[in-house]
């Protein structure tokens, strides 16, 4: 009786906590029609950058995302070796990373990729690998 009871107490304590205790570490939450990226670390907003995802013809994925692996001096296989430093892996091919074209930053301009300002993409990263890959949510919507 007394284990049933235990355990019964635990699951109501488990819905009793708040549902930010569940929540990642970190999140990179970008806004695809505003071209920004809003950094949210512990519970509250770190940053807000501006980005470019996808131009026209170009497709960035829409969803949520754990971060699968990090590459810091990342070279693209895909587009002729281009630069992706601080790479950070949500979905197959599709990274958040810096980029050498910051004056593009703002509005769509990649292949599909999320295009931050290489010091942005540096303190990302960073995070990242102080809170783990598992712990690092990516969430893309319009």
């Amino acid at each position: 009786m007394n284990r049933i009871f235990a355990t019964l107490l635990t699951i109501a304590m488990l819905f009793a906590l708040p549902a930010t205790s569940f929540a990642a570490a970190l999140v990179a939450k970008v806004d695809v029609s505003s071209q920004t990226m809003t950094v949210i670390h512990n519970g509250k907003v770190a940053y807000r950058w501006p980005v470019s995802t996808a131009r026209k013809g170009k497709y960035t994925p829409r969803g949520s995302w754990s971060a699968k692996w990090l590459s810091r001096y990342h070279k693209s296989s895909l587009y002729n070796n281009a630069p992706m430093p601080y790479s950070i892996f949500f979905s197959g091919n599709y990274a958040i990373h810096g980029t050498n074209q910051i004056s593009r930053l703002g509005r769509p301009a990649s292949a599909g990729c999320v295009r931050l300002h290489p010091d942005h993409a540096a303190r990302l990263f960073e995070l990242t690998q102080r809170v783990g890959k598992s712990n690092m949510k990516v969430v893309i919507h319009n």
